[in-house]
């Protein structure tokens, strides 16, 4: 059948000459490959609007589980400022890599939904760090291991809660602390803030470097302790950074 529906492309695939396969992340039916044919041509009308981190409107014939083929493709956002910057285009590349990766292992409401949140907000200016963060934590409970956000993961209390470990897996309050990291209470607000925020709502990030490096080292040793995600995209993004 012949529909009309708004994606992402997270990746594409050479096929032959000059077409390509496209995997879309859409909110509809998730990430569906579609047959580009002719896309790679430069005369190609589909070829910007079929370009690897593109966010479009695709006319599709669709197939459910199998390749769709395009019938066009219009941008919706041309995403200017990520596409000119290499920094940005390094952590849209993870979390690309990332979304990817969460929506193979989840069929979660809210993946695609955040994940154009996030990187609209991106393109606007807002700090990608933070941004990335945001989504890092979202995107756990897709995976079925997110946190307790509200109680001491030891024993519960949702009184006294004093930093946040990631082997602990969570919050610990004052009374379970043993030789863990403090971290400043203001972590804990934002981490909190991080889970409950909606990313569209977010006009201005003002985040001191200390809270923001601690917060993604958690999140860093979070992810390999519990999702089993190894991306090269993130120690490429480490290495360009240098954190």
């Amino acid at each position: 059948m012949l529909i009309k529906i708004a994606g992402f492309i997270l990746s594409e695939v050479p096929y032959g000459e000059s077409s390509k396969i496209i995997n879309v992340l859409t909110e509809e039916y998730g990430l569906i490959g579609i047959m580009a044919k002719g896309a790679k041509s430069i005369k190609s009308k589909n070829r910007v609007a079929t370009l690897k981190y593109s966010y479009s409107e695709f006319s599709i014939y669709y197939k459910k589980d199998k390749l769709s083929l395009l019938k066009s493709a219009d941008i919706i956002n041309p995403l200017k400022n990520i596409k000119s910057d290499i920094i940005l285009i390094s952590y849209v590349t993870y979390l690309a890599e990332l979304a990817n990766q969460v929506m193979k292992q989840s069929n979660g409401d809210n993946i695609y939904n955040d994940f154009i949140k996030g990187i609209l907000k991106i393109e606007e200016g807002l700090d990608p760090l933070v941004i990335t963060n945001i989504l890092e934590v979202k995107f756990l409970d897709c995976l079925g291991v997110g946190f307790n956000i509200d109680s001491c993961v030891k024993c519960g209390t949702q009184k006294k809660i004093i930093t946040i470990s990631p082997d602990a897996g969570g919050f610990i309050c004052e009374d379970c602390l043993t030789n863990e990291y403090l971290v400043p209470i203001n972590v804990i607000k934002l981490i909190r803030m991080y889970y409950y925020v909606d990313i569209k709502s977010i006009t201005k990030l003002n985040i001191v470097k200390e809270e923001k490096q601690i917060i993604n080292k958690f999140l860093d040793n979070y992810y390999e302790k519990y999702t089993g995600i190894y991306l090269n995209s993130k120690k490429f993004l480490k290495n360009i950074l240098g954190y």
